[in-house]
């Protein structure tokens, strides 16, 4: 894919994010050769990238929350500090020398090997593991194991956000 075309489709998918959906278009990278492209801190959120050829793409601190890397090889990818919560890599390509220190993978679908990647200070909590195959993968400083519970919130936080939504106001005062 030529860069022209590639900065266009990365254009239109930030508008297309940004404004819900009503403008621009959701980025079809599927089947894309995009292997060695400088994606640096790119927008991929919900992008479609099925089947497409990431090898030794640089993905340094790119956000692909909810993108669809089903099938996608990202042999030799640097996805060093990306955020992948909750993207989907079944069938993704993530062998030997993948890159993915720093990375979140909160809640991503991970289900195939890992064998050999760089995993260092990943966060993989509430990553599902099992049946994983971790064998040769550098996990120093991983973060694993279920999520942190979230604080319950203040009963002055609740009544702040009902007002917001136009409720009136509620004791939430324990006595």
């Amino acid at each position: 894919m030529n860069e022209d075309k590639l900065k266009e489709i990365l254009r239109l998918h930030k508008a297309w994010n940004e404004s819900d959906g009503t403008e621009g278009a959701q980025a079809n990278l599927r089947n894309a050769n995009l292997s060695r492209v400088y994606l640096c801190c790119a927008y991929l959120c919900c992008a479609d990238l099925r089947d497409a050829d990431l090898r030794d793409a640089d993905l340094r601190g790119a956000t692909l929350r909810h993108a669809d890397l089903r099938g996608a090889n990202l042999r030799g990818a640097d996805l060093f500090s990306a955020d992948l919560r909750h993207a989907d890599l079944r069938g993704a390509y993530l062998h030997g020398d993948t890159r993915l220190r720093d990375a979140d993978l909160r809640d991503a679908d991970r289900r195939e090997r890992l064998r050999g990647a760089d995993l260092r200070h990943a966060d993989l909590r509430g990553v599902d593991l099992r049946g994983v195959d971790l064998r040769a993968a550098d996990l120093t400083g991983a973060k694993t194991g279920p999520l942190p519970p979230s604080p319950a919130p203040s009963p002055e936080a609740l009544n702040r956000a009902m007002q917001k939504d136009g409720i009136p106001n509620w004791d939430f005062a324990v006595e």
